[in-house]
């Protein structure tokens, strides 16, 4: 019994020289600051060059280079609300109800990202690009004016499958230095990704399935 209390004494002893040693590191220069920067400075650093807008002094990119990457992503967009746009109204045939529908929803999806995204360049800054000269050269999707539900499908599919691997890069670009850009971007690209899958499923339920165009005795 006593044997048990020496060692119950011990133990006691020893946490409460931890807790010493703890408040003594404490007191005598060990960092106990928070890792935010103080209100003044906070402050301080707002009312600085006020007409930048949401572009602070610790924003760690360069914002006229984010509005150009973020420019060809706008033509993008706007590239794809007028491939779908014509693709929706010249789509023909039996089977072209259902892809007219969903036509005229990506185009629809893709107006609203191309506003999100001309919303952010403004916010960095910047000024949206909406001169039709030049668009399909900023665009990293391309126009298509293809006769035949299949080849518009194809052709729709390959620019949403461009669109995900470029803004995918861009998201990786951005990484953790613009957040709210980088946020923007992935969601538009998940957004691109549904639509890749809609594509899909639309040209497996033609007749001869995705590749059946590329076969005799199957529309084109």
């Amino acid at each position: 019994m006593q044997q048990t209390f020496n060692q119950n004494s011990n133990v006691n002893s020893n946490l409460n020289a931890n807790r010493d040693q703890q408040s003594a590191a404490s007191g005598s220069g060990a960092d106990t600051s928070p890792f935010l920067t103080d209100v003044a400075t906070l402050r301080q650093r707002a009312r600085q060059h006020i007409e930048e807008g949401a572009v602070t002094s610790n924003y760690r990119l360069d914002a006229p280079t984010v509005c150009k990457v973020l420019n060809e992503a706008l033509a993008t967009e706007i590239v794809c609300v007028l491939r779908y746009k014509r693709h929706y109204y010249m789509a023909k045939g039996i089977h072209s109800e259902s892809v007219k529908s969903e036509f005229l929803e990506h185009a629809k999806e893709e107006q609203e990202h191309a506003d999100s995204i001309a919303e952010r360049i403004v916010q960095l800054g910047g000024e949206p690009d909406f001169n039709p000269d030049g668009l399909t050269s900023r665009s990293h999707a391309q126009y298509d004016a293809s006769e035949g539900l299949r080849k518009m499908l194809k052709e729709d599919l390959v620019a949403e499958r461009i669109a995900i691997e470029s803004y995918r890069e861009i998201a990786q670009w951005l990484g953790d230095r613009d957040s709210t850009t980088r946020k923007l971007m992935e969601e538009i690209l998940a957004a691109e990704e549904e639509h890749a899958d809609d594509l899909v499923s639309l040209l497996e339920g033609l007749p001869g399935g995705i590749n059946g165009g590329d076969q005799p005795g199957h529309p084109t």
